[in-house]
């Protein structure tokens, strides 16, 4: 009898045992349906993405010529303000070629003074001889004015010798006067084309000096460029910050040759900063800008920031990869691609925006159903 009872009692809690899977798979049944559900819900609404850091403005100090460091003035994460110094360069090239380029400014400009003194002189002689030009005209004239005369009392004192009414002597001195009248007239036309071609020389002469002052001039401005250069590379020698910011770590040392062009460090800008968020392409389509976005960051769990969608990149990231991938070439697979929209920050009052740091990783959550 109490075997057969044990049995019985066995076999009831069996039965009653029984129930406990039933019941939990129901209730993994509805709370599983329950989050499935409100996680369809809440995509109809939302779009997110973890695929998202925290970005800034970052200026690169760039060196613009080549040269040994001498000092260093800035260390690792320092607070530096626009025009700071940030390191000197050896300067003493760049001093000798500025009074290199000097020089030969001076050489130049003595070169130009000497030119305007000759065309100067040019243009005296031009005067000079035009007057002697004027003066032998005038001669000319009288010149002219005495063969006519003399001619005249020639013909008379030729009418005369016929009569014997004058001596022979009196019409060989007619003679004589009309051929030396005659002469004097020939010697001074003979003296105005000298002078004339001495006119078109100086004239010449002239006109070479201006040249050359017009060549002196372009000298004077060519090797003024090449002092604003010197100048302008000795002034190169101070590397000053662009903007203000915190500087990254230093890379640099004291007596280390820096070549012209190259990044020696970074300067992080202010405390502006923004997130850029890579959605998938299947995910965009219904982001605008001007939503809403919860951003909540790593660095600060539990966190909410507000911030809404400013604008998207005009093209995938992919597209601005070193290598962009090419599909016309190789075995085309289709990947998901990602674009990068940019988010910014609304509310101005929290204070842990100032603490945010680009290359932060953040979650990023748009409200689809929102545009402020």
């Amino acid at each position: 009898m109490s075997t057969n009872s044990n049995e019985q009692g066995a076999q009831g809690a069996a039965k009653k045992r029984n129930y406990t899977f039933p019941i939990i798979l129901a209730a993994l049944v509805i709370g599983g349906g329950w989050f499935g559900i409100s996680k369809y819900i809440h995509s109809l609404h939302h779009e997110e993405t973890d695929d998202a850091q925290i970005e800034a403005n970052i200026s690169p100090v760039i060196p613009r010529i080549s040269g040994y460091v001498t000092e260093v003035r800035v260390k690792d994460n320092q607070i530096v303000k626009k025009g700071d110094t940030l390191l000197v360069l050896d300067d003493r090239d760049m001093k000798l070629k500025l009074e290199q380029a000097e020089a030969s400014l001076a050489t130049s400009q003595s070169n130009l003074q000497a030119a305007q003194a000759t065309a100067g002189a040019a243009h005296a002689n031009i005067a000079t001889t035009q007057a002697s030009v004027s003066t032998i005209d005038a001669q000319i004239e009288t010149a002219r004015v005495n063969v006519w005369r003399a001619t005249e009392d020639f013909k008379r004192f030729e009418n005369l010798i016929k009569d014997h009414s004058i001596t022979q002597q009196q019409f060989e001195q007619a003679l004589a006067g009309k051929q030396t009248a005659e002469r004097q007239l020939q010697v001074l036309e003979q003296q105005k084309g000298q002078a004339s071609r001495q006119v078109n020389a100086v004239s010449s002469q002239s006109n070479a000096s201006a040249s050359q002052i017009g060549v002196a001039s372009a000298a004077i401005k060519e090797k003024q460029v090449a002092v604003d250069d010197a100048k302008l590379n000795l002034s190169y020698t101070v590397v000053t910050a662009a903007s203000d910011g915190k500087i990254s770590k230093v890379n640099v040392r004291e007596g280390q040759f820096v070549n012209a062009g190259a990044a020696l460090f970074s300067i992080v800008q202010g405390d502006d900063v923004w997130v850029v968020a890579n959605f998938k392409e299947t995910q965009v389509g219904k982001i605008r800008e001007g939503q809403k976005v919860i951003v909540g960051v790593d660095a600060f769990p539990g966190h909410e920031f507000e911030a809404r969608v400013s604008s998207f990149s005009p093209a995938t990231g992919a597209r601005f990869a070193l290598l962009p991938p090419d599909n016309a070439s190789g075995n085309f697979v289709k990947v998901v691609q990602r674009l990068p929209i940019r988010i910014e920050f609304t509310s101005n009052k929290d204070s842990l925006i100032r603490l945010l740091r680009a290359g932060l990783n953040v979650d990023v959550d748009v409200h689809l159903d929102t545009n402020n």
